[in-house]
């Protein structure tokens, strides 16, 4: 790949380094220009840029990051788009997130500029969050890397993946001595129902008796027989020995010790048996507080089907000192995505057709009625969406409301009336925008006059949206030329709500071009309205199916 200082005649289909602003538009870091650019650099006096232009054998950094993704796909994961050189990868169930340190290390020192970052090994996840995320340094990359970083990730397949918990029906018993407040067995009661609730167990049965073997063997007797997974006993006193009251009462019961003690603190003194099947655990004290100790290691990976014996409870040293580390947080804030501490999710995006348009340009007839392909055209927008990551779909109606609530019939979405569509595109973005979830990270506008956006190019702008990067607002492009749909950040929502009249997001978008990322399409969809006659006869004389991409 050559980079540095090029003269602008030759710099058509480079990748720009840095932006540019120009008399009347600028031009983003990354854009690859086109030869409008190139015209509009020569017509502003600039005589050289610095960018970035592959070279036989280079491959450009979306391409690469994709093909790299594929060949980490594993089990439980979800592959996100490429986007600005960037893959990311999400949990598909809760569950636990396994890595092969290894495989990592070797893939990340095939060549800089090719990295792969993973969350730690054996994080609890839940669906939608973030596992891990590829990253291609450079604009474009030499092919043979890409090969040799796609052997390694193949040869030690799978390099992470996400093992989804099994529900395990849970019997607890609590043994007594003199002292012991009543109180403090509740709290132990409704601190084991939460963390089993966070790993998609339930605890189906709780018992109490004597700190003595005989009692608690019979107790541990009856919670096999019923039923129970796994068998949890928190003792009045804690293990201090193998030949202790609850060891005593596991082997009594008829079954046999495992492993006691590990080498997680809090959590030391925790007793692994099993009666047959079922697993059979000696709580430390420290279980009765919700706070993460060792135990909670052991029972997300018994609760994921995970060995969890003497071999795998002695290499948890590593990591294991967890006293007085405030970002090891509840087991449960694992599933309570976009938490503190918790590991990045994807963004939640919603959706909002604006269908409430007049229509005046048409003439006498609703364009988003009329046909296309044997559907109405705002069906093929609705139904593009739909197909899409975004959640909610929000359509806002106005114009010939009844028609176009028809022509939406039976689709999953939701349906809001603009009353005030006369006064301008603004009333029915404001319309859907009230219509949003709290919890939306941003939103997908689309317009229903654009029947061929598909599904995959709505992911593609989900797939570039990154406000932390620079990217709260996303654009599609084509050969350069920006289009619809647009995606706006929710931190963008305010300045939409004050916009009047007829212009939308546009007037928003061009107050902030430092938060705009482009993302170039392989079709001219984005570009495609059919507002007036002559358009709709230009579409049809050239009509095509619906591209997914």
């Amino acid at each position: 790949m050559k980079f540095g200082e090029l003269r602008v005649t030759e710099a058509l289909g480079a990748a720009l380094a840095h932006s540019i602003v120009l008399p009347g538009r600028g031009l983003k870091k990354g854009r690859v220009l086109t030869a409008d650019d190139i015209a509009a650099l020569a017509a502003a006096g600039k005589s050289t840029v610095i960018a970035a232009k592959l070279e036989p054998g280079d491959i450009g950094e979306n391409e690469a990051a994709a093909a790299t993704a594929e060949a980490l796909a594993a089990p439980g994961v979800v592959i996100g788009p490429a986007a600005t050189g960037r893959v990311n990868f999400y949990a598909q169930p809760l569950g636990l997130c396994i890595v092969n340190r290894a495989a990592v290390d070797a893939f990340n020192l095939v060549d800089e500029s090719v990295t792969l970052a993973t969350v730690e090994p054996y994080t609890v996840v839940a669906p939608k969050q973030m596992v891990a995320t590829v990253k291609i340094i450079p604009f474009a990359v030499d092919g043979d890397i890409v090969a040799a970083c796609t052997a390694k990730a193949r040869a030690a397949t799978p390099v992470f993946e996400v093992v989804p918990f099994a529900e395990k029906h849970v019997a607890l018993i609590q043994t007594r001595l003199p002292g012991l407040k009543e109180s403090v067995l509740d709290k132990t009661v409704t601190t084991t129902r939460d963390r089993l609730a966070a790993l998609g167990s339930m605890l189906v049965a709780e018992s109490r008796c004597a700190h003595e073997a005989m009692e608690l063997a019979e107790h541990i007797r009856i919670a096999v027989r019923g039923g129970a997974d796994m068998v949890l006993i928190a003792g009045a006193s804690a293990i201090i020995d193998r030949r202790d009251v609850i060891p005593a009462a596991v082997v009594g019961a008829g079954g046999e010790i495992i492993h006691f003690g590990m080498p997680v603190d809090p959590g030391n003194l925790m007793l692994m048996g099993k009666l047959g099947p079922v697993p059979v655990l000696g709580l430390p004290g420290c279980a009765r507080s919700p706070k993460v100790n060792g135990y909670d290691w052991v029972l997300q990976r018994l609760c994921a089907g995970l060995p969890a014996g003497p071999n795998e409870i002695m290499r948890m040293g590593v990591g294991g000192l967890l006293a007085d580390i405030p970002t090891r947080g509840l087991p449960r804030a694992a599933t309570a995505v976009g938490t503190e501490g918790a590991a990045p999710r994807a963004p939640r995006i919603a959706a909002i057709i604006l269908a409430a348009g007049q229509s005046t340009r048409m003439g006498t007839i609703n364009k988003l009625t009329i046909e296309i392909d044997g559907r109405p055209m705002v069906r093929h927008a609705a139904e593009a969406a739909l197909a899409s990551a975004a959640r909610p779909v929000i359509a806002v109606t106005g114009h010939e409301q009844r028609a176009v609530e028809a022509a939406l019939g039976g689709l999953p979405l939701t349906i809001v009336h603009n009353a005030d569509y006369a006064q301008g595109l603004s009333t029915s973005m404001k319309a859907g925008l009230a219509a949003l979830p709290a919890d939306i990270d941003g939103v997908v506008v689309l317009l229903g006059d654009m029947p061929r956006v598909a599904a995959g190019e709505i992911d593609r702008l989900i797939g570039a949206f990154n406000p932390v990067e620079g990217r709260a607002i996303v654009v599609p492009t084509r050969k350069g030329k920006r289009g619809n749909p647009v995606l706006l950040g929710k931190q963008m929502f305010l300045e939409l709500a004050r916009v009047e009249g007829d212009s939308g997001a546009r007037a928003v978008i061009a107050a902030h071009p430092d938060l705009v990322g482009e993302t170039e399409m392989g079709t001219d969809s984005v570009l495609t309205d059919i507002d007036t006659p002559q358009a709709l006869a230009k579409f049809k004389s050239t009509a095509r199916p619906r591209e997914v991409v």
